[in-house]
């Protein structure tokens, strides 16, 4: 089930990212409402038979709908069904079909060692520190199983850099997404500068990655950078795991697998 991007309400100041993020956290609570959740009665951490037996061998991190037959969605927000509310670290069923995770990347994975095969995490990576995300990333290298592979997407500052020195094609056309997809806001200014600045601060982004800081921080995190290889939209080792990618904003992203 493909999830909406963030439809904040229109009329808002772009220049302010406070304001942003309050009308963010109210759509979010809007996308987090579902019909049904039923918690899975299984003990944690979750083991690789115990995830089999689910019909689960990959996470989805970042997102409240896995979109993978065989993934499990592993997110921060708390989804709600009537009085019903996701407890963090405890595993559900959503709608009588999807399995969801809440949980905080800044902590210990619910995972056993080796027990899934894949992960995907789409615009998540940029939303923490790097010393978090590198200390998440050494999780995610636990949780995978030899041959398995992790695939990250993240804004690339390359990209942002490259079109604020060059003749900014880029920059209108990035506009042009949000504007269709932000139903019936204000356009973004169109200053070189507010771009540039915008992928830093007006989403919650905390550290934005080209591909030599995303091939450090996987190195650091314990992958071996000769397998850490950058790939293109909807295209990699697992085209069910690329896929994944979800195209309204593969303008301004970068794609990077590595490999366990």
């Amino acid at each position: 089930m493909a999830e909406d991007p963030p439809t904040p309400a229109p009329r808002w100041n772009w220049e302010d990212p406070a304001e942003f993020a309050r009308r963010r956290a109210s759509a979010d609570a809007e996308h987090s409402r579902c019909d049904q959740l039923d918690r899975v009665t299984t003990a944690l951490p979750l083991t690789r038979t115990t995830l089999r037996e689910l019909g689960v061998d990959g996470v989805e991190f970042g997102t409240r709908r896995a979109r993978h037959r065989k993934g499990v969605a592993a997110d921060l927000v708390t989804l709600h069904a009537g009085d019903i509310r996701t407890e963090p670290r405890h595993l559900y069923r959503v709608d009588g079909d999807l399995l969801f995770v809440e949980l905080d990347i800044a902590e210990a994975l619910p995972f056993d060692t080796d027990s899934v095969d894949w992960v995907h995490a789409e615009h998540l990576i940029e939303h923490v520190s790097l010393t978090t995300a590198i200390a998440w990333l050494a999780e995610v290298k636990r949780i995978i199983a030899p041959g398995g592979v992790v695939r990250l997407t993240t804004p690339d500052l390359r990209r942002y850099v490259d079109a604020y020195l060059g003749d900014g094609a880029f920059f209108a056309e990035h506009r042009e997404r949000v504007h269709a997809v932000m139903h019936g806001a204000d356009p973004m200014p169109d200053r070189p500068a507010f771009m540039v600045n915008q992928i830093f601060y007006l989403y919650g982004h905390r550290w934005i990655y080209d591909a030599d800081e995303l091939r450090h921080a996987l190195g650091e995190a314990g992958f071996d950078p000769s397998q850490v290889r950058v790939q293109t939209f909807a295209d990699g080792h697992r085209p069910d795991v690329a896929t994944l990618d979800r195209a309204w904003r593969n303008d301004e992203t970068i794609y990077v697998e590595a490999s366990v």
